[in-house]
């Protein structure tokens, strides 16, 4: 029988926990991380133009700032094609969009993306098809595919909390670039996406407990 092309999917709480039991019998850090932690949030999204125009939002900002601005955008309204199309550059400049983001969200609003038709796509389909858009590097693709389709395979390895989690969970000197992590991440397959949310979870504890020092 052909293998599927698509992998598994993050759909609930107990595939998250397969995954998380098979990564922690072979890797010592992400045992730590089940032995130490609850099981961290599934962390899935809704499908479509919202979510990914988030992720455009959220780009090279702090967290505050981009809740700030996205609360904004959905206070405005401009959560479908239509309106961002409707409010234009000066509509999109007037809740806090950049020129760049200005120029991104337009770009995805004109692009009439068929996102339902993505669920149906391989991993590599997906994030060749979310690259080709203006501003969706990849680490928005990876996130989308995650979070969006729950693809449990998927690593954002250019995520700066990923990369920060994996120094202080494997006491590393140096936080690795996004290209030793995909490296590391190679020995978590098929579960990338699983260790990715354990390394978030260990992420957030350590952020934690280093604010009640």
């Amino acid at each position: 029988m052909a293998s599927d092309p698509i992998g598994r999917i993050l759909t609930d709480e107990a595939v998250l926990a397969e995954g998380m039991t098979w990564l922690a019998a072979r890797d010592a850090g992400m045992a730590r991380i089940a032995a130490t932690l609850p099981p961290p949030p599934l962390r899935r999204r809704a499908e479509g133009f919202a979510t990914l125009l988030q992720a455009i939002t959220g780009q090279q900002v702090s967290t505050a700032s981009a809740a700030a601005i996205w609360g904004r955008v959905e206070q405005a309204g401009l959560t479908t094609p239509q309106a961002v199309m409707t409010a234009g550059e000066e509509g999109l400049r007037a809740i806090g969009f950049s020129r760049p983001k200005i120029r991104y969200a337009l770009a995805l609003a004109e692009a009439e993306m068929d996102f339902p038709a993505l669920a149906a796509l391989p991993d590599d389909s997906v994030l060749a098809r979310l690259t080709a858009l203006p501003g969706i590097g990849r680490w928005t693709a990876e996130i989308y595919a995650t979070t969006a389709l729950g693809r449990a395979d998927i690593l954002p390895a250019g995520d700066l909390a990923l990369q920060e989690a994996t120094r202080l969970l494997y006491g590393l000197q140096d936080r690795p670039a996004e290209a030793a992590l995909r490296a590391r991440g190679t020995a978590w397959s098929p579960w990338r996406g699983v260790a990715a949310r354990m390394l978030w979870a260990w992420y957030g504890a350590e952020k934690r407990r280093e604010a009640m020092l």
